[in-house]
C-alpha cells in the first residue's frame, strides 16, 4: 500500500516537474512585448538589399563590396546599414533587460540585497 502511494506521488511530482520546465522558460526573461495592434515592421529597405544579393551569382558580390557594407557600421554584410534606426536591439531599446541583469535581480532577490 505504502509502496504504491510513494510510487503515484513520485510520478505526480515527475509531472509537475516536466510541465514547469517546458511552460516556465517563456516567462523567464521579461522584455518588450509587442502590442498586436503595432503590426510587422516594414523593413522595406533590408529586404531591397537582401533581394538585391540573392540576385548576384555564386561567389559575389565581392570582398570589397561586402567589407564596404560592413564598415559603415553595418549590421552585416547583407543588410549593410538598411533600416538600422527601425530594428530593436540592446543599444536602442530602453525597455529591454539583459539576461545578466535579469539573472543579477532574481539572485539579489533570492539573497534578501534587493
Amino acid at each position: 500500500m505504502m509502496k504504491n502511494f510513494v510510487r503515484t506521488i513520485v510520478i505526480v511530482f515527475t509531472c509537475a516537474f516536466i510541465f514547469l520546465t517546458n511552460a516556465v522558460p517563456a516567462f523567464a526573461i521579461e522584455s518588450y512585448q509587442s502590442n498586436a495592434r503595432e503590426g510587422e515592421t516594414q523593413l522595406l529597405e533590408t529586404q531591397k538589399l537582401t533581394d538585391e544579393v540573392s540576385r548576384y551569382a555564386p561567389g559575389g558580390p565581392n570582398l570589397e563590396q561586402t567589407q564596404e557594407r560592413t564598415s559603415q557600421g553595418g549590421l552585416n554584410e547583407v543588410q549593410g546599414t538598411a533600416d538600422i534606426d527601425q530594428m530593436k536591439r540592446p543599444e536602442n531599446s530602453t525597455e529591454a533587460v539583459s539576461v545578466e541583469d535579469e539573472i543579477n535581480n532574481l539572485l539579489g532577490k533570492v539573497t534578501g540585497k534587493k
